[in-house]
């Protein structure tokens, strides 16, 4: 089911593009323009990660063809536009089955959607938020059967899931299971449709969809980045002067060993090939961003040594070149 905001939102404006462009210049124009505003090409530019998300959300349902015919339709409409079923009063867009875990309450009948992680051994409930009348085919054309309404829902996994993909299930409220394929690589927010799960036709037409929103949990180690994967790793002023080889985490692997070369400076990305986000689309890798751990404490020893050793150091201001460029 579309979302709302597609009255709002010119997904061809966006990508730059007219629409009747095929769905090879679509791919292409959108690989241009991923390429231009990718986080790893405008690294701390917030506004170039806001135009990549923006883009990235335009190409996912302009891509899709039956989503893109979908989304030619509601704009045909006028952003005025608003679905309501017969016999209820101030429909909104999108359907909501209200409720928290273990309430009632909320939506009509308090209906919820639940889903259990295979091997987790607990179980979360998601509500299903909105109120009843909102689909993108629930009312009569030319005589012919009703479309079943659309039911929107939001799943919480976890970060491995997300990355490497499983196998979740729903269930209603009357028993229905719904099994669900995570594909790998699932971004938090992303849109996973479920076609013919939801409401059925009142009379024998089709049934609705279920669309639903993942939410990824944060991982306390790893981000994602694209398809990359990041990790911060401490390193010790010893090895980062003189070079070392270090241990580095991979996530739900074993460790792999980097070499850190002398010299190397806090905030410099060491980079294992293929260990990212395994997707068809591609792979990434894991990028170790390295960080210059300081000691809080020194034995008076340890104080001497380094004493000795700042009194022998190379006489260079760190800062010279930012004090330099501060005026410019």
């Amino acid at each position: 089911m579309a979302s709302q905001d597609w009255f709002d939102k010119d997904f061809y404006k966006v990508l730059g593009v007219s629409k009747d462009i095929s769905e090879a210049e679509l791919k292409k124009t959108y690989r241009k323009l991923a390429r231009q505003y990718h986080p790893d090409s405008n690294p701390g530019d917030p506004k170039a990660e806001a135009k990549f998300k923006e883009i990235s959300e335009a190409n996912s349902v302009l891509s899709d063809p039956e989503q893109r015919k979908e989304y030619d339709q509601i704009r045909a409409m006028g952003s005025g536009a608003r679905f309501q079923a017969p016999g209820q009063q101030g429909g909104g867009f999108e359907d909501v089955f209200g409720g928290m875990f273990g309430g009632g309450g909320g939506g009509r009948g308090g209906q919820q959607y639940t889903y259990t992680q295979p091997g987790a051994g607990s179980q979360y409930d998601d509500l299903l938020g909105g109120l009843f009348g909102g689909s993108s085919g629930g009312f009569r054309g030319y005589g012919g059967p009703t479309r079943g309404r659309d039911v929107t829902a939001r799943a919480t996994i976890d970060f491995l899931t997300a990355t490497k993909g499983d196998t979740i299930k729903l269930q209603t409220a009357d028993g229905r299971p719904i099994t669900v394929k995570i594909p790998a690589g699932v971004s938090d927010g992303q849109k996973i449709k479920l076609r013919g799960k939801g409401e059925g036709s009142p009379d024998g037409g089709e049934p609705g969809d279920i669309v639903l929103t993942v939410t990824v949990r944060k991982h306390p180690v790893f981000e994602r980045d694209g398809l990359n994967l990041r990790v911060n790793v401490p390193v010790t002023f010893v090895e980062a002067t003189l070079g070392a080889t270090i241990e580095v985490p991979t996530l739900g692997g074993d460790p792999v060993k980097l070499k850190v070369a002398p010299g190397t400076p806090s905030g410099r990305v060491l980079r294992v090939k293929g260990r990212g986000v395994e997707t068809s689309k591609g792979t990434g890798d894991l990028l170790a961003v390295v960080q210059v751990a300081v000691p809080a404490h020194l034995s008076p020893e340890a104080r001497e040594a380094l004493e000795a050793f700042h009194a022998v150091e190379p006489q260079e201001n760190p800062r010279l070149e930012l004090l330099s460029k501060a005026h410019e």
